[in-house]
């Protein structure tokens, strides 16, 4: 091919500037702690909220440059199909872009949503935003009507539905707040009250007749609006309000307080105001919890009746039969809009149901349910929709021992799986003619999240992702394209682009990193399974020095959150600064390994509840047994090896220090949970059941109570801010420490900090500190 005069110009420029790069010497990233611990600033901020333009022509999505604090909201972006006009969003054009998170017409045309308090109409066909509502009281939570013609909305605690033609509102609710006093015109006196009034009627005319026109007036009002007014009891809070499809029915989700609830105080030292200052806070797992009820009201008339499901809790010999206490969830609406399903969990967590409800007698019956003697939980939890057919609904359940995707008859009738294996489906996305679904599944491996295409009868998965590591793909409207949130190991996430068919190729969009992140050449870890103590196969990570030498080193790295899943093969959004911090270890001689232990993500029902009842149990079991892995396979020094984690990560190190000493020469236990019965209920409860209930779960569980075990060095970080693990844990933790009269220990906080840290000097200085423990306790003498 020959070049016009300017086209060789050009490349001729380009060779030049080709020459003068591989002629000037090569800067080598410094990887220190100090620039590992930039986090975003090096590593930039995975796309967010993906979504399309209605002309599937363009892709919206929240991101942020590397270097942007990361307190600060994300922005708005938007970029072509084709890759071209990456730009950020002016607070001009944001006002008539489509919304990251709306409720959908029945067409599939146009969304609705609420920003700032109002409420806004993205059309998909104009491609085009305008504003339904401008006032200074919150409207929230729109939804389309059956009809398409009519929205409604909460605000002020109340159920409205507008007109889209005229804009004329009718309120479908009188549900007033705590406290308010509603006079009843009708209630009697007493017996000589009542007398003085009659008296009064038959004797001066102007009162008869005055009385007579408030009576006119008030049964004039009582049939125009016979709407009966409900008042909120004290602390309660309307969380939802659903308007049926025939919108005779207000389905209002509630939330009571818990009885003699009481929250923990977390002090906030370093204030604006230089005053001491109080964080909002949580309960305690053991106290009363507040709990969502479920009510429907009539819209005609504001009867409000609880939702019965009819649901028994088993009794003991010689008891009556209670009502099981459960909370229902995600109610969804069959397209012709006659069918309502929901779905509910119990409080014991042991039992999940998904039921029909009859809003007319507000009552439900049960459709499919799932059991577990320890809890139920997995992928797709709160996953529920309509099957074309209105007939059938959807759901994910671990039934099997793995998330799978299952429909059931609204009329009755078995579950019919619609996938199977020993793989997790992770996400559901149904296609708006309702034929396929797109599913992310882990079905390629444990450690991958590809994307495939399943006919809603189930059968064959078409794949239509390819590179190893992760994707979160979302279909465009017309069904042609596929944007997809991509990253590997060693490589964070980044939106692409491609056709809606197998082996597509990909198109990159987006730069997130730091230049020089890529100036470093960052370990592909080896991922393997290694044969835990029982047999069981854990996956592993392993981080080994270029000139590793038997007799060095080892750390074992403990993930967080004990429900996730860290080895796999995309970028850990939740670990990525500790990968690199491995990388760093491996540069100072250390072989660091991770696992996958029991109770972490991905793995299925089983893997999920081994810890029940005893959390540093197994879980600590598969930790340990990686460092008698270490020393067997790789010749790590036994009296040389480490420990550190955050979060669950330093739950685990706290157990391994006090329960494993001669294991461990030296842990650094961050943000760590001591004593689980100072944690929250949403995750305690699940594992352990009940502090008071069940008190040999939370004493075997939590290291509090084995303190005096500690051998090894242990370093102890915690912010002092943190509103998950509160501050007040480590103290008791630490006075325990004292009271043993125990030496070895060092305690670092971080006032600023709240339990996931944001500020680069917190967590540089937490890493120094990290690295000069294994540095003193792990390295012979002299090395």
């Amino acid at each position: 091919m020959k070049l016009s005069g300017k086209a060789a110009s050009i490349a001729g420029a380009a060779c030049a500037l080709l020459l003068l790069a591989k002629a000037a010497p090569a800067v080598r990233f410094e990887l220190s702690i100090d620039e590992i611990m930039r986090g975003p600033g090096l590593v930039g901020y995975p796309p967010e909220g993906v979504r399309w333009s209605g002309d599937s022509q363009r892709i919206y999505f929240q991101w942020k440059r590397a270097g942007e604090a990361e307190e600060k909201p994300f922005d708005t972006y938007v970029v072509g199909r084709d890759g071209g006009g990456l730009r950020k969003l002016s607070d001009e054009d944001l006002r008539i872009a489509p919304p990251r998170q709306a409720n959908e017409s029945r067409d599939h045309q146009r969304l609705v949503y609420s920003r700032d308090g109002d409420i806004f109409l993205y059309d998909r066909a104009t491609d085009k935003t305008r504003q339904v509502t401008h006032t200074t009281r919150p409207e929230t939570d729109p939804h389309f009507t059956q009809d398409q013609k009519h929205i409604y909305f909460t605000a002020e605690n109340n159920l409205f539905v507008m007109s889209l033609d005229d804009g004329s509102i009718a309120q479908m609710t009188d549900i007033r707040p705590a406290g308010t006093v509603i006079p009843d015109p009708d209630k009697k006196g007493t017996a000589s009250q009542e007398y003085l009034k009659q008296e009064q009627k038959k004797l001066l005319d102007v009162v008869k007749e005055r009385e007579e026109l408030r009576l006119a007036a008030e049964a004039k009002r009582k049939k125009e609006n016979p709407r009966k007014p409900y008042v909120l009891k004290k602390d309660e809070r309307i969380e939802t309000l659903r308007l049926s499809p025939d919108e005779k029915w207000v389905i209002a989700s509630i939330t009571e307080p818990g009885e003699g609830a009481h929250k923990t105080a977390v002090p906030n030292y370093v204030t604006a105001s230089g005053y001491t200052e109080e964080i909002p806070s949580r309960t305690k797992v053991g106290d009363k919890q507040e709990r969502e009820r479920l009510y429907v009201f009539n819209a005609a008339t504001g009867e409000r009746k609880a939702v019965e499901t009819g649901l028994k809790k088993a009794a003991k010999p010689g008891e009556k039969e209670q009502p099981r206490e459960l909370e229902m969830y995600n109610l969804v609406w069959s397209d012709d809009g006659t069918k309502a399903a929901i779905l509910a969990h119990a409080d014991d967590n042991k039992d999940r149901w998904v039921l029909a409800l009859d809003p007319a007698e507000a009552k439900t019956r049960v459709l499919a349910s799932e059991h577990n003697d320890a809890w139920v939980d997995g992928p797709g939890a709160y996953m529920l929709g309509w099957m074309k057919n209105d007939r059938e609904v959807y759901f994910q359940s671990e039934r099997t021992g793995y998330s799978q995707l299952y429909v059931v008859a609204y009329d009755g009738g078995e579950p019919r799986a619609l996938t199977s294996g020993n793989w997790e489906v992770r996400r559901v996305l149904l296609s708006p003619d309702k034929t396929k679904f797109l599913l992310e599944t882990s079905e390629a491996g444990a450690g991958e999240r590809q994307c495939y295409e399943m006919s809603t009868d189930g059968g064959g998965r078409k794949r239509i992702t390819f590179g190893d590591g992760e994707h979160g793909c979302v279909p465009s409207p017309d069904g042609k394209s596929i944007a997809d949130v991509y990253s590997y190991t060693n490589k964070p996430p980044e939106l692409y682009v491609q056709d809606d068919r197998p082996g597509a190729e990909a198109k990159k969009l987006t730069s997130s990193p730091a230049g020089e992140y890529w100036q470093y050449p960052w370990a592909d870890p080896e991922e393997f399974e290694m044969t835990s103590r029982d047999g069981a196969q854990v996956h592993a990570k392993l981080y080994k020095p270029k000139r590793w030498k038997r007799g060095g080193p080892g750390v074992i790295f403990v993930h967080g959150a004990g429900y996730l899943q860290d080895v796999d093969k995309g970028w850990s959004v939740h670990y990525y600064r500790e990968q690199m911090f491995h990388n760093f270890l491996t540069e100072h001689g250390y072989i660091v390994m991770e696992v996958d232990y029991r109770g972490s993500a991905g793995y299925g029902r089983d893997w999920r509840t081994a810890i029940y009842q005893h959390m540093g149990g197994k879980d600590l079991d598969d930790n340990v047994d990686a460092a008698h892995w270490l020393v067997e396979h790789e010749g790590a020094n036994p009296k040389h090896i480490g420990i550190y984690g955050g979060s669950y990560g330093g739950f685990i190190t706290l157990m391994a220090m006090f329960t494993q000493p001669d294991i461990f020469a030296a842990g650094a236990a961050l943000r760590p949970v001591s004593d689980w019965a100072n944690y929250n209920d949403g995750y305690t409860s699940d594992i352990l059941n009940l502090p008071q209930n069940d008190p040999k779960a939370y004493q075997q569980s939590s290291p509090i109570y084995f303190a005096d075990g500690l051998k090894g060095a242990l370093l102890i970080c915690q912010g002092m801010r943190d509103t998950n693990v509160h501050f007040s844990d480590t103290v008791r933790l630490v006075q325990k420490l004292i009271e043993l009269r125990k030496q070895n220990w060092d305690l670092a906080v971080y006032p600023a900090e709240d339990h996931a840290f944001v500020v680069p000097s917190s967590w540089a200085d937490e890493y120094k500190r990290i690295f000069a423990l294994f540095e003193k306790n792990l390295k012979p003498a002299g090395k």
